[in-house]
């Protein structure tokens, strides 16, 4: 077909009705130009605007105009080993909601270890209002306080190199902070009316990451993949937290009934599932050589699983209830709604709020031991 030019400030009219995709002869001052072909309205697929349509870019999360996928496996290198973003481009002080951090991931920290510390230690809690409080080595890198409207916060995910974190709210929101990338909102179109995103789980390379709800369903970004969730079961109570496997080939989801469901290659290891319960399970936590787990109860008791027994809460009076446990060392660090903190590993205390609460419940803690 022959190419069409335009004319600038030449009248034309089109001597036939036009059609979309039909050849037509445009009239141009009493000459012709034939074949003159009608394109339909592009509809905007791209979504990073690369350039590339997303049914073609090979990280339609992350602008890569180059598509460089250096070991061909279809995934391109910006998902894989992380690409500059920038996290603040009205350059005011803040990262912007919806917005990764820039730069690429560090390195990748330690996920099976024999329990001993790195060269940095601490932790980050994170309340309902999206403040974060920071402890020992682990640096306060923004709160999510200003974005946060009518959602709350429920979770907060270090990134592997320990310079940065992800704070997500119910309504699936993502905020970044330091080297933590942005990869997307949670799809909540996708969700049953009540259901509610409840926590995050990141990728060992920090290039995607997880969204887990109350119902089970798994909403995999950037280059996480979807192993599989309980969203068409039944569930005998709400998830409440999740981790993926140090592979990122899989990951854990527990219930509030104790009940663990094991996807890809995470590895069943029993779960309170058929036991009455004094309290409701919050968090399951892998154990360090990566065999077992634990699972806590909101009162602080420990279930083990193929792991050690470190130690508990269950039987002491606690001021509030606890909310959330993470591996720490050689055992795990549990944080209750108040902001105290339960150290019950080989790693050091570096401090709670628990003297001193904050205005809005402690949600979820997470750890630094790089």
């Amino acid at each position: 077909m022959k190419k069409s030019h335009v004319l600038v400030g030449l009248a034309a009219t089109l001597a036939v009705a036009p059609v979309i995709g039909a050849a037509a002869t445009l009239e141009v001052n009493g000459g012709t130009i034939q074949e003159f072909v009608l394109r339909a309205p592009v509809v905007d697929t791209d979504r990073d605007d690369d350039g590339i349509d997303d049914v073609a870019d090979n990280c339609p999360a992350v602008p890569n105009s180059g598509q460089l996928d250096s070991d061909n496996d279809g995934l391109g290198d910006a998902c894989e080993y992380g690409a500059p973003i920038d996290g603040d481009p009205d350059g005011d002080p803040y990262v912007d909601p919806g917005v990764g951090g820039g730069g690429p991931p560090g390195p990748i920290g330690t996920v099976c270890s024999v329990g001993t510390s790195g060269t940095r230690s601490g932790y980050w809690m994170v309340g309902s209002d999206g403040k974060v409080f920071a402890f020992g080595g682990a640096r306060h890198l923004g709160d999510a306080t200003r974005f946060l409207a009518t959602a709350s916060a429920v979770d907060i995910e270090p990134t592997p190199s320990g310079d940065g974190y992800w704070i997500v709210d119910d309504a699936g929101h993502v905020y970044s902070f330091g080297d933590a990338r942005y990869f997307g909102n949670a799809d909540t179109s996708r969700l049953a009316p009540g259901e509610s995103v409840t926590s995050l789980s990141a990728t060992p390379s920090g290039n995607g990451y997880l969204f887990f709800t109350t119902r089970g369903r798994v909403l995999p970004m950037g280059a996480a993949s979807h192993a599989g969730d309980m969203s068409a079961v039944a569930l005998n109570g709400p998830v409440f937290d999740s981790t993926a496997t140090p592979s990122g080939k899989g990951y854990y989801m527990v219930a509030s009934d104790g009940g663990v469901f094991a996807f890809g290659d995470a590895v069943f290891h029993g779960s309170t599932g058929d036991l009455t319960l004094n309290a409701p399970v919050q968090s399951l936590v892998p154990d360090p050589d990566c065999v077992g787990y634990w699972l806590v109860a909101s009162d602080g008791g420990v279930f083990s699983f193929e792991a050690m027994f470190r130690g508990s809460m269950g039987g002491i009076p606690l001021n509030k209830p606890v909310t959330g446990m993470v591996p720490f060392g050689n055992g795990y660090l549990m944080v209750a709604t108040d902001g105290g903190i339960f150290n019950l590993s080989n790693l050091p205390f570096f401090g709670s709020l628990g003297a001193n609460p904050p205005p809005k419940p402690i949600v979820a803690v997470a750890a630094l031991d790089v």
